[in-house]
């Protein structure tokens, strides 16, 4: 019984194939052309059937010629020889082409191994510089916040200074207006005292009226200039204050300065703000200077005054005394 779905028909075709192609149809060359499929004995039993109804006369070695039968054979081995050197050459070019293929194959598999470590290398990189890109951002946002915060205590340090440059303003029309009071005070005292001395040259008696009431006048005046000195002593105590605490804030401001100075190495936006600022502060201790200097002024002119005034107090018991003595 054949195996593997050998029958007489297959057989028949693989022998008519053998021989169409000047080949022996053996069993061995029947079976190699059915792929090494069917037993020997089938094949066989297969070819006795296909010969006994085959009407042909049959391809056995046996009948041919010794000449054809020798040509054959020579034909065969020089088929046989060719085939093996065809052979063996392919087998030498597949082992050099294996040999080169394991090579490059082995090139492959050390870039790849590089690769990979490089790739390791890199996600680790990647890793460290994403840890970095936090703590800058975490930073970042720190200064922001600061930033803020120095912000807000800047515009708190503006309004602050506002208030206290009007204040200065103030203090300024006051010592004005006392300038001008004190002023008028001397002008009035010195065309008071001339009138006095032409007066006393012509009437002895007309000024004696009027030294009495020079001497009225003077207690107004000296009531006057007391209270025009106390409250320039109360300007000047207050401009001390508003000077200290112009110096307070100055301090605060400059402590401010170094903080936005350390800011600023982190965000462009911070160094505007300070240099903004600086600029407003070199106005406003411009506008402090001044101020002191007014109030020195100030100070000065009062101790003018005091000056003149006991000037005016000496002439008074002059014009005293020169009216005492014709009595």
């Amino acid at each position: 019984m054949a195996r593997g779905g050998i029958n007489l028909a297959l057989v028949r075709k693989a022998r008519e194939a053998l021989l169409a192609r000047g080949q022996n149809p053996s069993i061995d060359a029947i079976r190699i052309e059915l792929g090494n499929t069917g037993s020997k004995t089938t094949i066989q039993r297969y070819l006795k059937e296909i010969d006994a109804y085959d009407p042909r006369p049959s391809a056995s070695p046996s009948r041919l010629s010794d000449e054809l039968t020798e040509f054959v054979a020579n034909m065969l081995e020089r088929l046989l020889k060719e085939g093996n050197e065809a052979l063996l050459h392919e087998r030498a070019a597949f082992e050099l082409e294996r040999t080169a293929m394991k090579s490059e194959c082995s090139k492959l598999q050390d870039n790849l191994e590089q690769a990979h470590r490089e790739i390791t290398k890199l996600q680790s990189a990647l890793e460290a510089q994403d840890e970095e890109l936090k703590t800058v951002q975490s930073g970042l946002q720190t200064e922001i916040t600061r930033n803020a915060r120095i912000s807000q205590s800047l515009s708190g340090l503006e309004v602050r200074i506002e208030e206290k440059n009007a204040q200065i303003q103030s203090l300024e029309e006051k010592h004005a207006h006392a300038r001008e009071a004190l002023e008028h005070y001397r002008v009035s005292v010195k065309e008071q005292r001339d009138q006095d001395l032409i007066r006393h040259e012509s009437q002895i008696y007309q000024m004696q009226q009027q030294v009495t009431a020079l001497q009225q006048t003077v207690v107004v005046k000296q009531e006057e200039t007391s209270r025009l000195i106390r409250d320039n002593e109360r300007f000047i105590a207050e401009n001390r204050q508003h000077a200290k605490e112009t110096n307070q804030l100055r301090d605060a401001i400059e402590i401010l300065r170094g903080d936005l100075g350390i800011a600023n190495a982190v965000t462009a936006r911070a160094e505007g703000a300070k240099e903004l600022l600086a600029i407003q502060l070199a106005t406003k201790d411009q506008e402090v200077n001044q101020a002191r200097s007014d109030a020195s002024v100030a100070q000065q002119n009062e101790k003018e005054l005091k000056s003149k005034l006991v000037s005016a107090e000496e002439l008074i018991r002059e014009l005293r005394s020169s009216i005492e003595q014709p009595a």
